[in-house]
C-alpha cells in the first residue's frame, strides 16, 4: 500500500508542475499587454460601508453635541422649541454647538456594512439555481415518464416538447418567453426567467431519466408485478430507486450547466453574477480582477455540488 502511494507522487509532482506553469504564463501574459493589478479595488464590491446622510427637519440651533466613541448624538432645537436627536459618524461632524441650521442642511452621515454588487448577484445566481433546478427536476421526470408511456398523446406529447427545447438555443428561448409570453401573461422578469431555465433543464432531465428507467433490466418489473404491485407502485418502489443512480452522475452535471446558464438571464435585466460583474468594470476598471472573482464565485457554487453529488453515488454503490 505505501509503495502504491509512493508512485503516485510524481505524477501528483507533475499535476502542480503544469498548474504553477499555467499560472507562470498567465503572468507573463498580463505582463506582455502592461497591466496593472488592482486588487485592492475589488473588495467593495462584495462588502462596503454604506453612508446615509443626516439632515435637519427644519430651521433651529445645534443645542447639544455628545460623543459617544466613533459616533456624536447631534441634539438640534428648532424656533418652537422641539428637539430633533441626530445620531451620526463623529468623524463626518459638519456642525458645532450653537451653529444655526436651515432645513436640509447635512448634519453628518451614519455608516453601514453594506453587500456589495457582486454579493447581491451571487445570491441572486444561487436562489435562481435553485428554484429553477427542482421545477426543472419536477418537469423533467413528468416529461421522461410521459415518453415511457402507453399513451400515444403522452409520448407525442413530451416528444414534441424534449426535441423544441432542446434544438433551440437557450438565448432565444428566454427572449421568447420574456418578450411574447410574458407580455401576454404579465409576467415579471424574474418569473419568466426562472420558467425558462426550468424548462430547459426539464427537457434535458427527461432525456436522463428516459435513459435511466430504460437501463433497469426488464425483469425487475416483472418481478415487481409477481408480487402484487401495479405498474405505477413498481415505478415509484423499484425501478425509480435503481434508475436514480445511475442517472446521478449526469443529473449533477445538468445542474451545474443550469448555474452557469443562469447568467443569460441578464439580458433580460436580471442583475445576475455575471451582470453584477460587467457593472463593476465600469466603474471599477479593473477588468481581470472581476472576472477572476466572477468564475471563482461560480467555482464556489459548482465545486459543491460536484462533491456532494460524487459523496452521494459512493453511499448509494455502497448500498447495492
Amino acid at each position: 500500500m505505501i509503495k502504491h502511494n509512493k508512485a503516485r507522487w510524481p505524477w501528483h509532482g507533475l499535476t502542480a508542475l503544469v498548474l504553477v506553469g499555467l499560472a507562470f504564463s498567465l503572468y507573463l501574459a498580463t505582463s506582455m499587454i502592461s497591466y496593472e493589478w488592482r486588487w485592492n479595488r475589488v473588495p467593495q464590491y462584495f462588502l462596503y460601508q454604506a453612508e446615509q446622510a443626516q439632515r435637519a427637519e427644519g430651521y433651529g440651533t445645534v443645542q447639544d453635541i455628545v460623543e459617544q466613541g466613533e459616533l456624536a448624538r447631534v441634539t438640534l432645537r428648532d424656533e418652537h422649541g422641539g428637539e430633533q436627536t441626530l445620531e451620526v459618524a463623529k468623524d463626518s461632524l459638519q456642525v458645532s454647538r450653537g451653529d444655526d441650521v436651515a432645513e436640509g442642511d447635512q448634519v453628518g452621515v451614519t455608516r453601514s456594512w453594506t453587500a456589495g454588487p457582486l454579493a447581491w448577484g451571487l445570491w441572486t445566481t444561487l436562489w435562481i439555481s435553485v428554484v429553477s433546478g427542482a421545477l426543472g427536476l419536477l418537469v423533467g421526470l413528468l416529461a421522461g415518464l410521459c415518453r415511457l408511456s402507453n399513451n400515444p398523446t403522452l409520448r407525442d406529447l413530451s416528444t414534441v416538447y424534449v426535441e423544441l427545447v432542446r434544438g433551440t438555443p437557450l438565448l432565444v428561448q428566454i427572449f421568447i418567453f420574456y418578450f411574447f409570453i410574458g407580455t401576454v401573461l404579465n409576467l415579471s422578469r424574474e418569473f419568466a426567467g426562472v420558467a425558462a431555465l426550468a424548462l430547459f433543464t426539464g427537457a434535458y432531465v427527461a432525456e436522463i431519466v428516459r435513459a435511466g428507467v430504460q437501463s433497469i433490466a426488464k425483469g425487475q418489473s416483472e418481478a415487481a408485478r409477481s408480487l402484487g404491485l401495479n405498474a405505477s407502485q413498481s415505478m415509484r418502489h423499484v425501478i425509480l430507486p435503481q434508475a436514480f443512480k445511475r442517472v446521478l452522475p449526469p443529473l449533477a452535471g445538468q445542474f451545474i450547466s443550469l448555474v452557469k446558464d443562469t447568467s443569460l438571464v441578464s439580458v433580460i435585466a436580471i442583475t445576475e453574477l455575471t451582470k453584477s460583474g460587467r457593472e463593476a468594470i465600469t466603474t471599477s476598471f479593473s477588468t481581470f480582477e472581476i472576472w477572476f472573482c466572477v468564475a471563482g464565485l461560480y467555482l464556489l457554487i459548482n465545486l459543491p455540488l460536484s462533491h456532494l453529488a460524487s459523496r452521494l453515488e459512493r453511499r448509494l454503490a455502497q448500498s447495492d
